[in-house]
């Protein structure tokens, strides 16, 4: 579980500017953002669904200061809470 980089760090790491990288994204029909979320979310899935790491534990290194925070991103994404993904999970019936 590491830090999620910034847009100017990805940028930089494939040697172009994060003006350059923008432009590319948006000329494939996405944003960084957008990557960003998919990113946190399958993370999200990964570790809530195979660990026993709380939603603190979790919060952070997928890019949020604040468990609650991540809660209410979650609901957005998944449409569920974090209990009922887990209690999904564990029973074989979360279909996400």
């Amino acid at each position: 579980m590491g830090r999620i980089p910034h847009l100017p760090e990805v940028a930089r790491r494939l040697a172009m500017s994060p003006r350059t990288m923008r432009r590319r994204l948006q000329e494939r029909g996405t944003t960084y953002q957008h990557i960003l979320d998919e990113v946190r979310i399958e993370l999200a899935k990964e570790y809530l669904g195979s660990t026993a790491l709380s939603v603190d534990q979790i919060a952070g290194p997928i890019g949020f200061t604040e468990a609650a925070t991540f809660r209410k991103a979650f609901k957005k994404w998944t449409g569920k809470n974090i209990r009922e993904f887990r209690m999904n999970r564990a029973t074989g019936s979360c279909g996400l």
